[in-house]
């Protein structure tokens, strides 16, 4: 064994020999447990980042102690490949998306192999494959057969220069973020998913996700938003149809005061023909983002149309706006605005003079209402009477109605319905609308349809056919893929395929006429949301899916971050139920077990200019002045030596120049050291603060346990192990060992805390540090501590752990080993430490046998020198004893 660890040399032959053995390649094998370990897969942009690592590692270890485990295990990996940014780089850098997005691939692929990650790469895919997406093409084809799917013009973000639509996060403070241009909102016909028919079965199956972080869960039922109301009709003076209009208040129904529409609402485009002023502004409104949280924040803006609604039980008239807060999109596309009791509409009304009618008496209101009638404040009238032991409740009460009460109360001003309180409202108005035909309960849902199509040129081709005479038809299975073409001019203007009318001109299959394709592209959540199932039937020519996905599906264990909580894990677990309806898959759900990782952070620096402008200094440029307790007080350039001003620690990445190259961690100081750091640092699920001094420590680690395995084999082969003939020391020392395998068993297992795991086999090492025996004993037991070290290591460090076995073993494969167990003998104490605390506080630590009487335990820590000074003469009221624990006595 060489004397110096030597990462570089080490990790290559453990990969060489790896890659030849085919040690990772998945094979089903009903008579094993399986184990189905995924990390959400990469976009390939060009290189990893930390967070990649972070996530992959996690991924990684969980993978390989379940394998230590004996369970049959797959971990793949593939490329989530279709997407903007490939098109942005191809303008930028005057290439094709096909070909930067290939080059990525072949990049990444070498820098995920360097880190040693346990792939079966016989498996990987990519979604801009045809042979990968002709499949989701296939099950689109059959979702319209089943009337899950339909076509309707839908509101975009409309760049006018570049023709395409934009992403809310392209649209930069109204304009096209490459072009300038203005954007407009246009209304385009778009394909749509039928999601909301799935609404309550995605509500009611979080409930079956035990394994699944409650935020996750939360954010889940929050965006699907069930709620129950009622659907209302306000009759439209001068039009034949009907307001209709969805409340979850129906309570607050006598405090309407105006009703707003979406600026493309039919109502508000036919008054906008004889209104300037009106449809100036509905032109202007079409120009705002579509985002539900650029709503929210946006100066709340409108334009009364000049008509009126009926108010369905007073009659009296109800003025209709048109407001830029009511997104066609959403519901009806008309709202009824009570702003005594909705904050938006409380806003609008105040801004534009409207009335305020408060109808609900919230607690907090008759709370106040009740102290002062008992101060005999109020008249028979209701009135309040001048009083000054009153003037702070008045106050009280002004204050709180002079603002949008949102609580639920008692109903007042409300004619037949005073007094009555929400439940007790909701049900009598639902019974005269019903009655009459004028309204009905309903269950609404926040969620709405999957809105799939995307003007754009680098994603899977919909695959459908516009004929004349047929109208939209599916194109045949055996027609299938209909491949995206990779060689073409790009220059962002327009999609490639969109430009080109000899890609787009076919025949109709169901009548033989002339037809065009379908230009637009699907949204690349599409590809993201079944990939994890196409992994376990890679390479099924004839079906998307076969048995072997019934084998390893559902997902054990599925990683990624916190952000994809709702969009990619909510339609993942939607196309999941598709598949199952089409007997694709028999289970429910895609993911049992969810961990969703912390980011990874880093401290920021920058020079501001006299603009405000800020330059993002690298902190590898920075040299830090610390305080005595080492805090950095002071910063400056390392290039120039001219101040620079310390920030926070942030999120790594490009934009604040905080990033960490994971390829030039590994060529300085190996992939194990920064799997190593990275497990080591912070919990999975908490953010992790890069340190490079805390790389450091993590190789010098390394580094000592290859001393010390090396220092161990030097003296030659160790004894066999006789534990009757074991002294205290080495049975202490054992018991350590024993105890550690327990505790990392649990926190790799169940617990997922990997930083407690190393920290507690550190603490073992540092017990071997100390321990100085040369016997046959003591080397038989060094052994022992040796072997289980590189076991208990061999999921985080994989390569050092791969050296390692080979040396205390010979040429066993340390893959071929099982998790050692934790001998329950080895743990009994012969005496056990116990707290002693005088009246709950603790005051001394004693040790007794470890089958000492509860009398003996109690003698013990009487005649402890600590224990009689606090007591000092005091009578003993009370002896407690919690056998292994502690001591309590109460004086």
């Amino acid at each position: 064994m060489q004397e110096q660890y030597s990462p570089a040399e080490l990790e290559a032959g453990a990969q060489a020999y790896w890659d030849a053995q085919q040690s990772f390649k998945a094979v089903e094998d009903p008579s094993r447990e399986k184990y189905y370990c995924l990390s959400m897969f990469p976009y390939p942009s060009g290189k990893l980042h930390m967070g990649h690592v972070r996530n992959y590692t996690i991924g990684d270890v969980i993978s390989r102690h379940q394998r230590m485990l004996g369970k049959n295990v797959l971990q793949p990996i593939g490329f989530d490949a279709f997407g903007l940014p490939a098109e942005n780089a191809a303008i930028a850098n005057n290439t094709q998306p096909a070909k930067w997005t290939y080059a990525n691939m072949e990049y990444m692929r070498v820098q995920l192999k360097r880190l040693g990650f346990a792939y079966d790469w016989s498996r990987e895919l990519a979604t801009c494959r045809p042979e990968y997406y002709r499949w989701e093409q296939l099950l689109f084809t059959r979702l319209m057969k089943k009337g899950l799917v339909y076509r309707k013009d839908s509101v975009v973000n409309w760049d006018p220069i570049d023709q395409t639509v934009l992403a809310n996060e392209q649209v930069v403070d109204g304009r096209g973020w490459r072009s300038g241009a203005v954007v407009e909102r246009r209304s385009i016909p778009q394909w749509f998913l039928k999601i909301t028919a799935y609404a309550q079965e995605l509500l009611d199956d979080l409930d079956a996700l035990p394994g699944w972080p409650e935020p996750v869960k939360t954010m889940q039922r929050n965006w699907i938003g069930r709620s129950e109301g009622l659907e209302l009709q306000f009759q439209v003076e001068g039009e034949a149809e009907p307001l209709k209009v969805y409340t979850t208040r129906p309570d607050t129904l006598m405090g309407v005061t105006y009703v707003a529409v979406a600026a493309e609402h039919p109502l508000a485009l036919k008054a906008g023909e004889r209104n300037a002023e009106l449809a100036a502004f509905l032109k202007e409104a079409s120009r705002s983002g579509v985002a539900e949280a650029e709503m929210e924040t946006m100066e709340k803006r409108g334009v009364p149309l000049g008509i009126s609604v009926i108010h369905p039980i007073s009659g009296a008239r109800v003025p209709v706006w048109a407001a830029n807060f009511v997104l066609m999109g959403y519901g009806t596309g008309a709202v009824m605005a009570v702003p005594g009791h909705d904050e938006r509409d409380h806003e609008f009304a105040t801004k534009y003079g409207l009335p305020i009618k408060h109808v609900i008496r919230t607690a907090a209101e008759a709370e106040i209402e009740a102290r002062m009638a008992t101060l005999g404040a109020l008249s028979d009238e209701d009135e309040p009477v001048e009083h000054s032991a009153l003037e702070p409740l008045m106050k009280q009460l002004r204050e709180l109605q002079q603002h949008a009460t949102t609580e639920h109360g008692t109903l007042i001003n409300s004619g037949e319905y005073d007094g009555l309180d929400f439940s007790q409202a909701f049900d009598a108005l639902a019974a005269r609308f019903e009655k009459d035909g004028s309204g009905s309960r309903r269950v609404n849902f926040r969620l709405r349809d999957w809105g799939v199509s995307r003007q754009r040129y680098w994603g899977c081709p919909i695959p459908v056919i516009y004929c004349q005479h047929c109208d939209a038809v599916p194109v045949p299975e055996d027609q299938l893929p209909v491949v995206l073409p990779e060689d073409v001019a790009f220059t962002g203007v327009q999609s490639p395929i969109k430009a080109d009318p000899e890609w787009a001109r076919t025949t109709c299959p169901q009548c033989g006429g002339p037809a065009t394709r379908e230009t637009d592209t699907f949204d690349t959540f599409f590809e993201s949301s079944w990939y994890f199932a196409r992994y376990a039937s890679f390479d099924n020519k004839e079906k998307m899916l076969d048995e072997r996905a019934d084998y390893w599906l559902p997902v054990d264990q599925y990683i990624g971050g916190i952000e994809h909580a709702i969009l990619h894990l909510l339609y993942a677990r939607f196309f999941y139920k598709l598949m199952r309806d089409e007997g694709m898959v028999k289970s429910d759900e895609p993911f049992t077990q969810l961990l969703t990782q912390g980011m990874v952070i880093k401290e920021t620096y920058f020079r501001e200019g006299a603009d405000g402008k800020k330059t993002w200094i690298n902190p590898a440029d920075v040299v830090l002045e610390r305080d005595a307790k080492g805090q950095p007080i002071a910063a400056k350039s390392a290039v120039d030596g001219e101040a620079v001003v310390i920030g926070g620690v942030e999120k790594m990445s490009k934009s604040k120049n905080n990033g960490v190259d994971p390829q030039a961690m590994i060529q300085q100081y190996g992939a194990d050291t920064v799997r190593l750091y990275s497990m080591f640092a912070a919990p999975p699920d908490y953010s992790l603060d890069w340190k490079e001094e805390g790389v450091e420590g993590m190789a010098r680690f390394l580094r000592r346990l290859w001393r010390g395995v090396h220092q161990h084999v030097s003296r030659g082969p160790a004894p066999k192990l006789d534990v009757a003939a074991l002294n205290a020391q080495q049975k202490d020392l054992r018991r350590l060992l024993h105890e550690t395998i327990a505790k990392v068993g649990d926190d790799y297992g169940r617990r997922r805390t990997f930083n407690t795991a190393i920290a507690a086999i550190m603490e073992l090492l540092n017990a071997v540090s100390r321990f100085d025996g040369e016997d046959e004993g003591s080397r038989a037991v060094l052994q022992e501590i040796w072997e289980a070290v590189t076991l208990m290591l061999n999921p985080v460090t994989p390569h050092i752990a791969h050296g390692l076995w080979r040396e205390l073993r010979g040429s066993d494969d340390v893959l071929a080993q099982l998790w050692p167990v934790a001998d329950a003998s080895a743990m009994l104490r012969d005496q056990v430490m116990l707290v002693v605390q005088i009246n709950g506080k603790l005051r001394s630590r004693i040790e007794v046998a470890a089958d000492a009487t509860q009398g003996a335990i109690i003698e013990a820590a009487l005649s402890d020198e600590n224990v009689q000074r606090f007591i000092n003469g005091a009578p003993i009221k009370k002896q407690i004893v919690v056998p292994g624990k502690l001591v309590n006595l109460v004086i």
